[in-house]
């Protein structure tokens, strides 16, 4: 999946796109609120979904070498997450939906 096509099936605001974000496809995903669950995920070519909006997301995201993160529930995002989208170069979606819906949506993109 390319993150333009993950941004459109999601309806998401993108809040900053990594510099090489038409590069990126994206094969995995992981949904998680707990930071220490993704931490242990052994995948290339990852995206983390969560409802977590905090910079931690961001910091775990730069750890295992995800390309991008997207928020669900349409949750205010703090200006320290943005500096650490910016800073590690991770492109940053947020999305109205919610996480349910949301795997739903990326399920259906990944299948077609």
């Amino acid at each position: 999946m390319k993150i333009n096509d993950i941004q459109k099936q999601l309806d998401a605001d993108v809040i900053f796109m990594a510099s090489d974000a038409e590069d990126i496809t994206i094969n995995n995903v992981t949904i998680s609120d707990l930071m220490s669950d993704v931490l242990v995920v052994d995948e290339h070519e990852l995206m983390i979904v969560s409802s977590l909006a905090t910079d931690q997301v961001l910091r775990t995201a730069d750890i295992v070498c995800a390309s991008c993160v997207v928020i669900v529930n349409g949750k205010n995002l703090s200006s320290n997450m943005i500096e650490r989208a910016e800073e590690f170069d991770i492109t940053l979606l947020r999305t109205p939906h919610t996480t349910f819906d949301t795997c739903a949506k990326l399920k259906e993109l990944m299948d077609n």
